[in-house]
């Protein structure tokens, strides 16, 4: 198919997933709530588009190349001196919070009878960066009928859970008397969302603000190893099904260890770090990430029928607020703790 045919093609479904993209960010910015709820909730208020044979490939190009593209440009808003500049046991304490967050999820997940697969979406979203990092690490993942309502569910999850954490982390830094630079530290390691750990950590004051902005871009930075994770899983679960013999083809369809994306995102944040490039630049990248992020979670609201959303039950929810309570423990802990010297 040509590059002309193909653009007909997708055409119609990427013109309706931009309509909602552009709805959804002018309401969270007007009102102040979470842009990817407004993708997802916008979306699926129109999820009869994707019964459209017209609509349909240009939505699910865009719930998956699109979504990518997104992951990838995140590694312009990273680089190496931010990470250093956090010092030893702050990045230690970051990778082992996200490390456990996501081991308590797939351990929790196992015992109530869900996929691990479940287990590393929901740790992974709760410990990295909420909606962006489901989606990131739900690209990696292998087809699946339930995929999409499950990344759904974890992102509806995360989003109000960092909303309500955005309101009740900084009354609970000054309630344990943190300084600034243990406020932003607890903030960044906690909240789901970078626009909510931004909004918290700015609403206690300039230091508390950038420590968190930081800590939180970090986090954000553990999403290659985690994305590795779900594409060695992956990999595993195919070898499992070519062994059993319901695998289409071992030879063609056995997914890479890394993905391109990640490959990208590497690469991004490497050329960042070690070359000064221009603020267009980076801006233009990061305005595009974003887009391409809510694009991407509209065309999978437009996907998703509410009534499957409903049907999840009630331990899908308990799981992720148990990761988040658990996440929220560990770093508190941390900072009271008496092996804690400081953030560097």
């Amino acid at each position: 198919m040509s590059l002309y045919a193909r653009c007909v093609v997708l055409w119609p479904g990427l013109a309706m997933s931009a309509v909602v993209a552009v709805a959804a960010l002018f309401l969270a910015e007007h009102y102040g709530a979470p842009v990817m709820l407004f993708a997802l909730l916008l979306g699926m208020a129109v999820n009869f588009l994707s019964e459209d044979e017209r609509c349909k490939p240009g939505i699910e190009f865009v719930a998956r190349q699109v979504l990518r593209w997104g992951v990838a440009l995140l590694g312009l808003k990273i680089t190496i001196d931010q990470v250093q500049a956090l010092g030893w046991q702050s990045v230690v304490m970051v990778v082992l919070a996200v490390a456990l967050t996501i081991g308590l999820g797939i351990w929790i997940a196992k015992w109530m009878g869900f996929s691990p697969f479940f287990g590393l979406l929901s740790g992974g979203a709760v410990g990295i960066c909420g909606a962006s990092a489901a989606l990131a690490i739900a690209a990696a993942f292998p087809n699946h009928p339930q995929k999409d309502r499950a990344t759904l569910f974890v992102v509806i999850s995360v989003s109000t859970l960092s909303t309500i954490a955005m309101v009740l982390y900084p009354m609970l830094a000054h309630w344990q008397a943190f300084d600034a630079q243990q406020a932003g530290f607890f903030l960044g390691s906690t909240i789901h969302d970078v626009a909510q750990v931004v909004g918290a950590g700015y609403s206690m004051n300039q230091q508390t603000g950038d420590t968190a902005t930081v800590v939180k871009l970090m986090r954000v930075g553990m999403l290659v190893p985690v994305i590795m994770v779900a594409a060695w899983m992956t990999r595993m679960a195919h070898a499992q099904q070519a062994r059993d013999g319901t695998a289409v083809d071992a030879a063609t369809n056995r997914p890479p260890l890394l993905p391109w994306f990640a490959v990208v995102f590497v690469l991004l944040v490497l050329l960042n770090s070690f070359t000064a490039l221009p603020e267009v630049l980076t801006s233009t990248g990061h305005m595009l990430s974003r887009s391409f992020l809510v694009a991407a979670m509209a065309a999978i609201g437009i996907k998703t029928h509410l009534k499957d959303i409903l049907s999840v039950g009630w331990k899908p929810v308990a799981l992720v607020v148990l990761e988040t309570l658990f996440l929220a423990a560990l770093v508190c802990g941390y900072l009271l703790s008496p092996f804690h010297q400081g953030i560097s």
